[in-house]
């Protein structure tokens, strides 16, 4: 009997230890609630003598299944990380007056997008605008007085019958809808009301917005003032032709005097991103030929202020350059630039010579690892930058002396007490012409090299975007079930200069960035902890082409995950938001003409040969792979006989993870679907 008792107290205390190790273990793993946590830095805008960092910081609130923008202020010491303006509402876009006593900002606080001014000594704040209509792109005079901004501009609609007049009491149907625009539709917001972006500015102390521009063309920013305050560059297409047009902008400058147009470049492709130097003598700008191709670098310029003398300032930087602003001195300009996938700012002098000066820019794009973050120069020539690791979201980060210098850390309360997935890189060739191919795989928490994990490829968007070693949530939560995640940047990414840009050129998508994908599954299984078996495939977008292409030419892989793909190039040129673009950079013409060529990029001519099990999903609002294609996809593979299930997510456009709650139910849809299928 003693025996007995002593027995089944030693199998209670190991079974309990045992509960206790798991408990311990699944308070450590990343969870779909854990996606609620997140928060990560944007926008950092340094105060003019770099002393504080004003941000957004950018939180998922549970209870809305929104994320949140706050606005929040760091010494450039790491001191004093504080709010400005928080709470429920949103607050973006803090702006500094040229003279450090203001923040200009934008909030929807009391119903609508407004703009509001914080005094920032003493933390009042006074509503400056009552606009109909939501402003963007807010900018500064240099002498204060004004700020100028873009909103879209509504105009009557088209009509074309006269309906008869209904009698008094009468309820009629909603009248028609003409539409006789080229551009009608934008993911996002549907089938636009007719109207057009333009230029207005608001006394700083409060007033009347005035409309500088007009004209059924869209005027773009950023807006750039004149040193004194008399006129504003800005970006625009006015050709007769312009919605015909997708890779055509020249650079005007408009008078707050008097409204008259002053027009500095007129050369074929595009011109954009105008800001004069601080001393005014000059323009720098971003320009891009209107070649009819996949890929068009994009150069650094710079120019006279009435436009003569023109020079390019990187024409032997391979990669394409943005997001630009002049140093103080108006002796040199930085930008921003991506580098196998890596977001640098360098500084460029008007003689082209060119020094990074920062890197590691990344973490805003929380979902999948995209290449993201932004920066901002003070006047002193403090770099700050959003800077993100593939462990965490993106912080506030400056460049002190040449070195780096880390001011928040967001997410260390709860991220420091989880086990993530770790990152790791991988070169490989591909099999189909000895491409060098530059990926990563991210492995579970408590790796064991020694044991056999399942796989999961997840294919990036674009196709010329790029991942990078960011963080990932959705990449987490795979990890966080045992899944192994690899990632790769095929050809035609960006960040790998023009050639390899090109490689995917009317060839999208192809045996050839199949080979790609295919050949990085190869290369993970020989580091001999992949399970052959068990090996799935997902992507999203252009990277749900590139699934739903690859299990038409192989069936290795155990189910497939396709989201929000393109199967039929026929179809989808002719009705989707970027149908004119696509049209006119990644096909030989037009479908009608080149009916074999659409055919054979579409995964639909593939369709008879797919035995995989699949997983289909879209957002059913979506005009940028709209609906259709999967539906389409979805009957063939039902008369095929394939296991097949289709995903609808209501109410959503493209970007089917913008909320919190729909990030968590796009994985858990798809690991579903993969647990189904996993071999023992």
């Amino acid at each position: 009997m003693k025996k007995l008792l002593r027995t089944a107290l030693f199998l209670s205390l190991v079974f309990s230890g045992t509960a206790v190790a798991q408990s311990d273990e699944n308070k450590r793993k990343f969870t779909a609630l854990d996606v609620f946590n997140l928060e990560y830095a944007t926008d950092p805008q340094p105060s003019a003598d770099g002393s504080e960092i004003v941000y957004v910081r950018r939180s998922n609130d549970i209870m809305t299944d929104r994320t949140r923008s706050n606005i929040w202020s760091v010494k450039a010491d790491g001191s004093e990380n504080r709010p400005l303006l928080s709470g429920r509402d949103n607050y973006s876009s803090p702006r500094w007056s040229p003279d450090g006593s203001k923040i200009a900002y934008t909030s929807a606080a009391e119903g609508s997008n407004q703009i509001y001014l914080r005094w920032h000594d003493s933390g009042q704040t006074a509503l400056l605008s009552n606009l109909t209509l939501s402003p963007s792109g807010l900018t500064w005079s240099p002498d204060g007085k004004w700020l100028a901004f873009t909103s879209r501009v509504p105009v009557k609609n088209p009509t074309l019958a006269r309906p008869p007049a209904k009698p008094k009491g009468a309820s009629w149907a909603e009248p028609m809808h003409v539409i006789d625009a080229v551009r009608y539709q934008r993911d996002g917001s549907g089938i636009l009301s007719p109207g057009y972006t333009q230029i207005f500015i608001i006394p700083s102390d409060g007033g009347t917005p005035r409309q500088l521009t007009s004209g059924n063309f869209n005027h773009g920013g950023p807006l750039s003032w004149s040193p004194d305050s008399s006129e504003i560059l800005f970006s625009s297409n006015m050709n007769e032709e312009w919605e015909l047009e997708t890779s055509e902008a020249d650079i005007f400058a408009i008078s707050i005097a008097d409204g008259s147009l002053r027009q500095i470049t007129d050369d074929p492709g595009s011109e954009r991103l105008p800001i004069y130097s601080p001393d005014g003598s000059k323009i720098a700008f971003t320009k891009q030929s209107n070649e009819p191709v996949m890929f068009k670098m994009t150069y650094l310029a710079v120019m006279d202020a009435d436009g003569s003398d023109e020079s390019i300032l990187t024409p032997d930087l391979d990669r394409p350059a943005g997001s630009i602003k002049w140093a103080s001195d108006s002796d040199s300009i930085y930008f921003q630039y991506d580098d196998r996938a890596v977001r640098k700012v360098a500084n460029v002098d008007l003689s082209g010579n060119i020094e990074v000066v920062a890197e590691g820019l990344s973490g805003t794009s929380l979902g999948r690892p995209y290449l993201s973050g932004g920066y901002n120069v003070s006047d002193s020539g403090l770099v700050a930058f959003t800077y993100g690791t593939a462990s965490r979201p993106a912080n506030i980060a400056i460049m002190d002396g040449g070195d780096m210098k880390q001011l928040t850390h967001l997410n260390e309360d709860f991220l420091n007490h989880k086990d993530l997935g770790e990152v790791h890189e991988i070169i490989y060739n591909s099999s189909i012409d000895g491409q060098e191919i530059q990926g990563w795989y991210m492995t579970p928490p408590n790796f064991d090299p020694t044991k056999k994990y399942p796989l999961i490829l997840e294919i990036h968007g674009g196709p010329s975007l790029a991942y990078g070693p960011g963080f990932s949530a959705e990449f987490q939560r795979f990890a966080a079930e045992g899944y192994i995640v690899f990632f790769d940047n095929h050809r035609g990414s960006a960040s790998y200069g023009e050639e390899f840009s090109m490689l995917l050129h009317n060839k999208y998508s192809s045996e050839y960035d199949f080979a790609d994908h295919n050949s990085g599954v190869d290369a993970m299984i020989e580091l001999g902890f992949v399970d052959e078996n068990n090996l799935f495939i997902t992507g999203g977008s252009a990277g749900g082409i590139a699934a739903a292409y690859a299990i038409g030419l192989t069936d290795r892989f155990n189910a497939a995950g396709v989201i929000k793909p393109i199967v039929n190039w026929l179809s989808k040129t002719l009705y989707a938001d970027s149908s004119i673009g696509q049209l006119y950079n990644q096909f030989p013409g037009y479908p009608w003409d080149h009916v074999d060529h659409f055919w054979k990029r579409s995964p639909m001519s593939l369709v008879g040969n797919v035995k995989t099990p699949t997983l289909l999903m879209t957002g059913e609002e979506d005009r940028r792979t709209p609906i259709p294609e999967i539906e389409q996809y979805y009957q063939a593979l039902k008369l095929l006989r394939v296991d097949t299930i289709m995903v609808r997510v209501p109410g959503s456009p493209h970007g089917i993870a913008g909320r919190p709650s729909r990030l968590n139910a796009k994985v858990d849809n798809i690991m579903a679907w993969f647990e189904r299928y996993k071999k023992d």
